[in-house]
């Protein structure tokens, strides 16, 4: 344990986008991230809209991996492990609400078996941690979109005695502190299409009301984030998992945790400089050899 001078480190953008029903989510996401990265070939959606993200195909080209039942934490993991995987900058996750839908539907179906919700929880947090984890960890810039609760409330008018049927957007469709793991979460009014901060890490938009969102607003964004330190090089990521996992191969002593090592690396793969991914094949395969004949 040691104290180190505090540096500010340029990081990637996790950006939160709360959109009511029918405000076009998901083509104003496109958008967003194509300001972040201005190339349309690195930017994937991780589709659970029901092949929503295809929908603009005839307009630029972007990549879709498109997410199927069940939605649990897992496979949103390997989702943006895929992405990362390909090198692409910018990942949209199209929406994060069907996975705490699918938490909760779990949690209501084994609250009527045997075990209490306490337990239940216990076992389901860790899961949806691990989801919430691996998008702060991303080595892309994340923009995640999330429904939002819909009620309608009857008012009268007191002078002409009509009742008048109003639409209210209520709180966000996933866990409660979510929006605070964000570097920015922008809600959004679906009738004028403008903009709050309800969490801002930047400061930007702190004494701003309603604004829409221009590329002019997320160039701001990216000269703030320009200004940190720079982020590690290609060649840099190499050469830290080369050496973590030629550690962790050292140290296997049966062939079931030789295996789990392997598996972690084949995550990585692409990250990996050819030359330290031949070195890692050459030491697995003798680390085996010798596993095998004992």
């Amino acid at each position: 344990m040691q104290l180190r001078k505090a540096t500010r480190k340029q990081a990637k953008l996790r950006i939160g986008l709360s959109w009511p029903s029918g405000s076009w989510k998901t083509y104003s996401a496109l958008q967003l991230a194509y300001w972040i990265t201005w190339d349309w070939e690195k930017i994937a959606v991780n589709d659970t809209e029901n092949q929503s993200a295809d929908l603009y195909s005839h307009l630029w080209d972007y990549q879709v991996l498109p997410l199927e039942a069940p939605y649990n934490p897992e496979n949103y993991i390997k989702a943006i492990k895929v992405c990362e995987n390909a090198w692409v900058e910018v990942i949209i996750i199209d929406s994060i609400t069907h996975e705490w839908d699918w938490v909760w539907w779990i949690l209501e179906i084994s609250n009527n078996m045997q075990w209490n919700s306490f337990t239940n929880w216990g076992k389901l947090t860790p899961r949806h941690n691990a989801f919430i984890d691996t998008i702060l960890q991303s080595s892309c810039h994340i923009l995640t979109t999330v429904r939002r609760k819909q009620e309608y409330v009857i008012n009268k008018d007191e002078k002409t005695g009509k009742s008048n049927i109003e639409k209210l957007w209520l709180k966000e469709i996933t866990r409660d502190w979510f929006e605070y793991e964000l570097t920015i979460n922008f809600d959004i009014d679906r009738e004028k299409h403008l903009a709050t901060a309800s969490k801002d890490r930047t400061w930007l938009f702190e004494w701003r009301d309603f604004f829409l969102l221009t590329p002019e607003i997320w160039e701001e964004i990216k000269k703030w984030n320009l200004s940190w330190e720079k982020v590690k090089s290609k060649e840099e990521i190499s050469q830290e998992l080369f050496t973590e996992y030629f550690e962790k191969l050292q140290t296997c002593s049966d062939l079931d945790s030789l295996k789990e090592v392997v598996t972690e690396i084949n995550w990585y793969k692409l990250k990996l400089s050819e030359q330290h991914l031949l070195e890692l094949t050459e030491l697995k395969d003798n680390i085996k050899n010798e596993l095998s004949t004992n």
